[in-house]
Order: C-alpha cells, then structure tokens, then sequence
C-alpha cells in the first residue's frame, strides 16, 4: 500500500487475509506428503469411528469443507451425492488418489476455498466439515459461508477440536498452540463453538468425544 494513500480498514483486512490464506494453503500443501502418517495412530483408534458414524446415516446433496486427503470418502453412502472441496492442490491430490480407488461416481473434488465458496445460497442438505476450523484464517467467514450454503432445513455436522473449558487442559494448549501453528498451520486453542455462533448458526447438539471437551461434536443449523 501507497504511504501517501488514506488507511483503508477493509482493505488492509482483505489483504491481511489473503495473505494468510496463501501462507496456510503453502503449509499444507507441504504437510500433505506426510499428513496420514502423521495423523495414524489417532486416526486408526479413534477418528475412523466417530467418522463413519456422523457420515454413513446422510443422504441427499452434501458438501464436505476442507475434504484433505480424502479420509471421509469411503464413509459417504453410495445414495448421496458428495461435493468435496480443498485449499490445499497437494492435499487435493491425496484426495483424489484415495477417490480413485474407490471408484465412487457420487463424488466430485474441487479446489476452493471454504471462506469463500462458489455455490448458491441454500444448496445443500448437509455439511460436513472435520478437523478444518483449527486451520482456515478466518473461522467465522468460514462458517457464515457455510450458512449461507445449506438448506433453510438443513444440518452443519462438524467434529473439531478446540479450546478447553478446563483451565488445565486449556493451559496446555495455549502453550502449545504456537508450535502446531507454525510446523503445521492449524490451533489448538479456537473457540468452535463461540465461533459458530458469532457466525448467527444455532448450536442443536454438542457432544464431548475424548480429552475431557477438547474433541467435540456439533450439530448446527441455520
């Protein structure tokens, strides 16, 4: 920005998060050779679970916000019909390797960005969105585009992880937020569910899934 030209708020926003968008699709394009190694040992105790039974029930027109490699597609029913969309090519990619040999016809993969989606208003009976909200720049933008995507009768269906209401727990992840931010681009310490509701979604359901209330399940609607 010109130093001669006026301040403009909205403008050093935009461009504030455009760059922060860049700087998170850069980590996990790099991440994405080594994202499901990493993620393994919690994926194979307990992630697969608690995806299966949030995904398998669903049918009709569903999007999933911030798709990653692809660990949710072998969950969807045969039935629905699944959008996924990433930031991320190299995550993408993953994704769309994964797709391949599942030979699923049901889902299509694009690239998109989740704070900034390229649907019409109210075209979705369900979202799915799981373990993206500790990543995306801006969290709320995030879901006021998800609200504005899905079906007056609609359901936001997210697991995510997020700040404690235990002062112990939420110590330990205050400190550590730093570190998972700058190696891997994603918070430990978000408040989902504040978010979700500073994005004008009505919380139905919140289910504590393991860590105390660190890894929780919600049910939102517009």
């Amino acid at each position: 920005m010109d130093k001669n030209e006026p301040f403009n708020e909205k403008v050093f926003k935009e461009k504030s998060l455009e760059k922060a968008t860049e700087k998170t699709m850069g980590k996990y394009n790099r991440f994405s050779y080594i994202y499901d190694l990493f993620e393994s040992p919690m994926e194979n105790s307990v992630f697969k679970k608690w995806r299966a039974d949030l995904i398998n029930p669903l049918r009709g027109n569903i999007l999933e916000v911030g798709v990653g490699t692809g660990k949710n597609l072998s969950y969807y029913n045969k039935e629905a019909k699944i959008t996924g969309i990433d930031l991320s090519p190299g995550m993408l990619s993953k994704a769309k390797e994964r797709l391949k040999l599942l030979r699923r016809r049901n889902i299509s993969l694009i690239e998109m960005d989740a704070q900034n989606l390229k649907f019409k208003d109210n075209s979705f009976d369900y979202i799915i969105c799981t373990f993206v909200l500790c990543s995306v720049p801006d969290p709320v933008k995030t879901l006021k585009e998800m609200k504005r995507v899905v079906k007056p009768n609609g359901k936001i269906l997210m697991i995510e992880h997020m700040l404690s209401k235990n002062k112990l727990i939420a110590f330990y992840e205050h400190i550590h937020n730093p570190i998972t931010r700058f190696l891997f681009g994603f918070n430990v310490n978000r408040k989902t569910d504040e978010n979700v509701e500073k994005a004008g979604l009505k919380i139905r359901k919140m289910q504590n899934m393991a860590l105390f209330d660190v890894f929780r399940k919600i049910e939102a609607e517009k």
